[in-house]
């Protein structure tokens, strides 16, 4: 039941107004009425206590439409408290508007040079507005550059959030007039999702992606043959629980520029969980979505196919540090499960195999799908592990990989100096030595463990066996003239280190560094 509040309540008409409302109340059962006040300019305490008495007989009453003034007074009185009170909404039109972000629940656009406004699908989207501000809270706390919505508009039938972002452009409108800054976005693009990935979230305070994964996988286990379904749910079952945090769509419109500085947007997909699921959602937003049309990127993304696939590409190998076509293979595999899971789920809910393009699509996805976990026995992967030709050119990257995970804890900056010491002198030594006259590959892997927390950095080459720790120990009392050339760098990286081990393994020179820090 609605009814309408106008124009003034007080003490002069209070006993008219009730008796109004009363008598359209008259046969009425419901526990639940609204107040609608969007017509109420005017209300004293002979008002309020018509409202008290409705409370009382209607234990689900809300007042909506409220203005500013009117809202001043029942929050004044504590009427806020009492029952659900929602404000009038400014309206704005987004008639005419360039939409600039596109995600799962709304879409972003431009109002003005310095104003964007997010537009909710759902057309009751209070909550995801009140859901969105407060996890965007929590990023930007935890140090995620992102907007805060200052205001709240009614658009049409919906809600949207107001950001201020002064002269912003998406990541996918640069892509898609200035080409040459490809690899920048990419750059840009790792560099905030590393800091994403890295940011530890207190338990409770934002959702668990890995089970909405696990129920992902039990809806598209249905569709598939029973023995890969099964295998499905439990690949995905498997995945580790993880309190770091993932954005959840992550993709070119959802990271503006402005002002040099690179700030997120679209907050509500935020969560915690391990990696993967977040790189099957860049997946399904930059290739997935188009292999059966692959002008659909055009219109979600304003980019082409091929550049698509080409950033897909680009940004796999900068996040994960190496050119190894296998490794990424296998990543991209994984990536592929989830992602090909979600899509056949979402198109299947939405009905979109009724039509010709929503039947192939989920088709082709199902067949992928169907392959790839015939094949793959796990979907997790390790962040921690740097593939890099043993170059001396490399070694600016081999140092910002490992100053990159010294970030997640609080490593003193004598310890990280020995850190980044022995790192050169080991990495150095393999990149002139290991393969002579040849180039080859080196493994770098960096794992922190707690109680005490412990760096462990392991270097791993295929090239000639040797044993740096064998050799003995240069005598640094003797004199410059008395000294030998060399053995200094180990000679530092044994005595700044607790410990540094070598064995020769399966072909493989593998020499591993501690420091408690």
């Amino acid at each position: 039941m609605v009814i309408e509040l106008k124009d003034r309540i007080d003490s002069g008409n209070a006993k008219d107004v009730e008796d109004s409302i009363l008598s359209k109340l008259e046969g009425y059962e419901g526990d639940d009425l609204e107040l609608n006040a969007s017509a109420l300019q005017y209300i004293s305490s002979a008002g309020l206590r018509i409202i008290l008495h409705l409370k009382k007989q209607y234990k689900g009453l809300k007042i909506t439409g409220v203005s500013s003034e009117v809202y001043e007074i029942l929050d004044m009185t504590g009427f806020t408290e009492m029952m659900d009170v929602e404000k009038a909404y400014r309206v704005v039109s987004i008639e005419g508007c360039e939409q600039i972000g596109r995600g799962a629940n709304g879409s972003i656009y431009r109002i003005d040079q310095d104003n964007v406004v997010k537009v909710y699908n759902n057309p009751d989207a209070l909550d995801d507005i009140k859901h969105e501000r407060e996890v965007a809270r929590i990023a930007l706390v935890l140090g995620i550059p992102t907007a805060i919505s200052y205001d709240v508009v009614k658009v049409g039938d919906s809600y949207g959030s107001v950001f201020e972002l002064l002269n912003a452009r998406s990541f996918s409108k640069i892509l898609a007039t200035e080409p040459d800054k490809l690899d920048w976005c990419v750059e840009e693009y790792v560099k905030m999702l590393k800091k994403i990935h890295s940011t530890l979230v207190p338990k409770g305070k934002l959702p668990d992606a890995r089970e909405t994964a696990i129920n992902w996988a039990k809806f598209t286990a249905e569709y598939l043959p029973k023995e890969e379904g099964a295998k499905l749910i439990r690949l995905i079952e498997a995945i580790p629980v993880d309190d770091h945090m993932i954005h959840g769509d992550y993709h070119v419109k959802n990271l503006e520029l402005q002002n040099d500085e690179v700030l997120l947007i679209d907050m509500d997909t935020l969560s915690v969980g391990h990696p993967i699921i977040e790189l099957a959602s860049i997946f399904n937003a930059m290739v997935g979505y188009y292999e059966v049309d692959h002008d659909d990127i055009e219109k979600f993304l304003g980019i082409s196919y091929d550049t698509g696939i080409t950033f897909w590409k680009k940004f796999l190998a900068a996040y994960f540090g190496t050119e190894d076509e296998n490794r990424l293979k296998d990543i991209e595999d994984k990536a592929r499960i989830i992602g090909y899971t979600r899509m056949i789920r979402r198109s299947i809910r939405r009905k979109l195999n009724e039509t010709e393009k929503g039947k192939a699509e989920i088709d082709l996805w199902t067949k992928e799908l169907t392959e790839l976990v015939d094949k793959t026995d796990s979907l997790t992967f390790t962040c921690n592990e740097l593939v890099i030709e043993a170059t001396v050119d490399n070694l600016p990257l081999v140092q910002d990989f490992v100053q990159d995970k010294l970030s997640t804890v609080d490593c003193p900056p004598k310890a990280s100096m020995q850190i980044e010491v022995a790192v050169e002198e080991i990495f150095v030594n393999i990149a002139n030595y290991a393969y002579k006259p040849e180039t080859g590959i080196a493994v770098v892997q960096v794992e922190i463990s707690d109680d005490p927390v412990c760096v462990s950095i392991t270097f791993i080459d295929h090239g000639k066996p040797y044993d740096p720790l064998a050799k003995e120990d240069p005598d640094v009392t003797l004199s410059a003239e008395e000294r030998e050339i060399g053995g200094l760098g180990i000679f530092m990286t044994k005595k700044t280190m607790d410990d540094v081990n070598y064995e020769y393994k399966d072909g493989s020179n593998i020499l591993t560094l501690k420091k408690n820090i």
